[in-house]
């Protein structure tokens, strides 16, 4: 079986709804999965925009959302997942607001594309004190099992 990540709010590489960006309610998407291999122990969540500022000349990737220790038996984040919603044992790291939690789309220029990037891991990490994706990544270093992607893209109306 295949790690598989999806929303039921958009298909993979159209249009995410408004209401999950900065002209909407900023509210996350609904998450789901399946196809978790064994000897998974836990999951994290780095969505990300690798199209900032602008899609034609993009110098950096925006992090938008970063999770971890979601325990192996999740299989969904509900729309406008907060803390207190969140799996159990499940941790927060820091986007590039430098804030937890996710931050909506918000692109200045052009119609960006957002990186739902989900990972099975063999292991649940420490505690990482709210860590970045950059931290994350280098504490999930060999124990990545199996990863999934789903791709939203969204371009404000002006």
């Amino acid at each position: 079986m295949t790690l598989t990540l999806a929303s039921p709010a958009f298909a993979p590489g159209a249009p995410m709804p408004t209401r999950h960006t900065c002209d909407g309610d900023e509210l996350s998407p609904a998450l789901q999965w399946s196809g978790t291999p064994s000897g998974t122990r836990s999951f994290a969540l780095i969505v990300d925009d690798p199209d900032a500022p602008d899609p034609a000349a993009p110098r950096r990737t925006w992090v938008h959302w970063v999770l971890y220790d979601m325990p192996a038996n999740a299989h969904a984040l509900p729309e406008a997942v907060d803390a207190a919603q969140l799996p159990p044992g499940t941790r927060q790291g820091v986007n590039d607001w430098s804030r937890t939690g996710y931050g909506a789309p918000c692109p200045p220029k052009g119609r960006h594309r957002y990186v739902f990037k989900l990972y099975a891991l063999d292991r649940t990490l420490p505690d990482l004190h709210k860590p970045d994706k950059a931290q994350l990544l280098k504490a999930m270093e060999g124990h990545v099992v199996a990863h999934a992607e789903l791709i939203g893209t969204y371009q404000r109306g002006r």
